[in-house]
């Protein structure tokens, strides 16, 4: 279950990044707040808790 949800916040991650023509005027901000959903799943998966 973690390894799936990390695999699809990756895609999502990739997704946001300002360099596609849809997300140019978005800036950084979201990658970032994906980035950080991505590091918590991360560190709840190496815990064990999720």
């Amino acid at each position: 279950m973690g390894t799936i949800l990390i695999v699809i916040l990756i895609l999502v991650l990739v997704g946001v990044l300002p360099t596609w023509p849809h997300s140019k005027s978005w800036g950084y901000y979201p990658t970032g707040g994906l980035g950080l959903v991505l590091l918590i799943v991360i560190i709840l998966v190496l815990l064990g808790r999720l």
